[in-house]
C-alpha cells in the first residue's frame, strides 16, 4: 500500500507536463477530499497513513483523466459556486468566477426585494439556485433548451434546498410566454468560434459547444433576442443584467440603446476587463 505522501509525489509526477505547480497543488487536495475526505489539513498530517489499494486506484484513475486535460469538476460531478454545492456533468457548463461576479452584483442590489427573476440559459442553475438562496423574498424562474441541463438544474436545487420554476424553452424561439419579470439574468454563449483557437484543451474537448459559442457573422444574437424578449417581458423598471464577451461592450451598449434601454452599464469584472452589462426597462 502506498502513503499519502507516496501518493501526492506520484501525482505530481504525473500531472507535472499539463499543470503548473499551484494547479497540481489545488487538484491534489480535491482528489484527496473526494476519494479519501481528507481536508487540506488532514493531507499533511496523515503523509504517512497508508492509503487503501482501492483508494489508491480510484485516485490513479482520476488522475489519467486529469493528464487528458478532462476538467476535475466532471471527474468528481461537482463543483462550487458562490459557496453552495452544484453538481455538473457534460450538459452543463463549469461555472466560472466572473459568473460569481454577476450574481453577486444581483444579489447586492436586490436583497430584500419582493421581485420575480427570471434567468435564461441555466445550465447548471448555478445562477437562479445562487439567487434563490440568497434572495429569499424573490420568485426565481430560470429556462434553458437542453432537457438534461434542465434535469441537473432541478437537482441542484434540491441539494441547496431551494425553489425554482425550471423549465424547458428555446429563447430563439419564446414567443409564447405570459410572464412578467423585475430581472432578467443570462449568461448566454458568447465566445465567438474565431477566439476557439484561444481556448484550453479542456473547454474546447470537454465543455458543451452549444453553451460557450456562438457565430461571428451574429455574435450578439443572443443578447438581441434575450434583449427583445426583455422588452416585453420585463416589468416597468425592470433589469436586464447580462454576462458579456469582453471585446463587445461597445456594441452591446449600443445595441442596447437602440432597443430603448435606459442606464445602460458596463461592469468590469476583477481583472478590469468588460464583463457584465446591466441596462434598464
Amino acid at each position: 500500500m502506498q502513503t499519502v505522501l507516496e501518493i501526492k509525489k506520484e501525482i505530481k509526477e504525473s500531472l507535472s507536463s499539463t499543470f503548473s505547480k499551484e494547479e497540481i497543488r489545488s487538484l491534489i487536495y480535491i482528489i484527496f477530499e473526494y476519494v479519501l475526505r481528507y481536508g487540506k489539513i488532514d493531507t499533511e498530517v496523515n503523509k504517512d497513513v497508508k492509503i487503501e489499494d482501492s483508494d489508491y486506484k480510484k485516485i490513479l484513475s482520476i488522475v489519467e483523466r486529469l493528464s487528458h486535460n478532462e476538467p476535475i469538476q466532471y471527474i468528481i460531478g461537482e463543483t462550487v459556486f458562490y459557496d453552495l454545492k452544484f453538481r455538473v456533468n457534460k450538459s452543463t457548463l463549469i461555472p466560472r468566477p466572473e459568473t460569481e461576479e454577476l450574481v453577486h452584483l444581483i444579489i447586492n442590489e436586490q436583497k430584500n426585494k419582493n421581485i420575480q427573476i427570471l434567468d435564461i440559459g441555466t445550465g447548471s442553475g448555478c445562477i437562479a439556485i445562487s439567487l434563490a438562496k440568497n434572495l429569499t423574498s424573490a420568485v426565481v424562474s430560470a429556462l434553458d433548451i437542453s432537457h438534461n441541463a434542465i434535469s441537473t438544474a432541478k437537482t441542484n436545487a434540491l441539494d441547496n434546498n431551494v425553489n425554482v420554476n425550471f423549465f424547458i424553452q428555446d429563447i430563439l424561439k419564446a414567443e409564447n410566454l405570459s410572464n412578467k419579470y423585475d430581472v432578467i439574468v443570462s449568461n448566454p454563449p458568447y465566445i465567438r468560434n474565431s477566439e476557439k483557437v484561444l481556448m484550453q484543451r479542456n473547454v474546447l474537448d470537454y465543455e458543451p459547444h452549444s453553451a460557450l459559442f456562438v457565430d461571428d457573422r451574429d455574435p450578439l444574437l443572443f443578447y438581441r433576442t434575450i434583449s427583445i424578449f426583455a422588452q416585453k417581458h420585463l416589468n416597468i423598471d425592470g433589469i436586464l443584467y447580462f454576462e458579456i464577451n469582453e471585446a463587445l461592450g461597445k456594441e452591446m451598449k449600443e445595441m442596447l440603446s437602440d432597443l430603448n434601454f435606459n442606464k445602460i452599464e458596463i461592469i468590469k469584472d476583477l481583472f478590469e476587463k468588460d464583463r457584465i452589462v446591466k441596462a434598464i426597462k
